[in-house]
């Protein structure tokens, strides 16, 4: 393998953050969809990066790849690489252009009222929307991609300041082929022995999979998943369950999947969405697009239930 370990080493962010894509994905032409480039121009770049550190990152077969013992140890590095340039490129914007928010959302959920809002009471301002993942909720506001964010508890608060808006009822997705299909609601009981897909998360795992349950046992164990879509499948499978709100679904019909239904459940806590900013945050565009958000989007929510910022 090129290259003189001893020598300083000029690392390229773009290269690094394609291994940490690749990694994540353990396969070349999955990661190449994720990253919109073609496989054999990715597959150059790793070998561009690994020649410039000089080691081998990635052990390449007909599988997929594997992490070699350098990429195990290289990786959390180079995750901390690309997130400290994030959030250093996201706070020099945020001198430069002064009068910007970046507005964060995520699970689907619509902030499109509220952020025309802001822009009509605001016309100065550079208001941006970001999507994110549901767990890069509290990531995203500390690294400061985002200023503010809309999504559904739970997601860690620490170094965060939030408040609920709403409330959503949640449902139960399954098949259309279930035997719980076409009924217009359910209780716990009906599927308490049935197995709810589970997440990594255990504080989103618990909520939303309902463990332990009121009678203190533990849920049933289902497949773990990473993925909307790796969801959906599952259930669509037969392989588990899952609960979703009730405003993620239309017309009882999940809105990716047209083999699998939305059944009200009765009895069990709804889920807040909640808005959430940096505990330090001062900007008085966050706070005028709180007010736009209480005004705007609650109306949305089951009950209107809202909280003072």
């Amino acid at each position: 393998m090129p290259g003189n370990p001893s020598s300083p080493v000029d690392l390229d962010l773009r290269l690094v953050r394609y291994f940490t894509v690749v990694a994540e994905h353990g396969n070349f032409h999955r990661a190449a969809a994720a990253l919109h480039v073609a496989q054999p121009s990715l597959s150059r770049q790793i070998q561009r990066l690994e020649d410039r550190l000089g080691v081998r990152l990635l052990d390449r077969t007909s599988q997929g790849s594997t992490l070699t013992e350098a990429g195990r140890v290289f990786l959390p590095q180079a995750e901390a690489l690309v997130r400290c340039a994030e959030s250093a490129a996201a706070q020099a914007r945020a001198v430069a252009v002064p009068g910007a928010v970046t507005i964060g959302y995520a699970g689907g959920l619509i902030v499109t009222p509220a952020v025309r809002e802001l822009r009509r009471r605001c016309p100065e301002a550079e208001v941006r929307t970001l999507h994110l993942d549901w767990n890069d909720v509290h990531p995203g506001l500390l690294d400061h991609r985002v200023d503010v964010v809309i999504a559904r508890e739970p997601f860690p608060t620490d170094q965060l300041r939030v408040a609920v808006l709403y409330q959503e009822p949640r449902v139960l997705l399954v098949p259309k082929t279930h035997r719980l299909a076409g009924k217009e609601s359910i209780t716990l009981d009906d599927f308490a022995d049935e197995p709810l897909v589970r997440y990594a998360d255990a504080t989103y795992d618990a909520f939303w999979s309902i463990d332990p349950r009121p009678d203190g046992r533990p849920a049933p164990d289902g497949p773990l998943v990473e993925a909307h879509e790796d969801k959906l499948e599952a259930i669509a499978g037969g392989r588990a369950l899952a609960l979703a709100p009730a405003n993620s679904t239309i017309g009882g019909n999940s809105t990716l999947r047209r083999d699998l239904t939305a059944i009200p459940v009765e009895g069990i806590e709804p889920c807040n969405v909640a808005i959430a900013t940096r505990g330090g945050e001062s900007s008085g565009l966050v706070t005028a697009f709180f007010e736009s958000a209480r005004s705007h989007l609650t109306r949305h929510g089951s009950d209107g239930t809202t909280s003072t910022w």
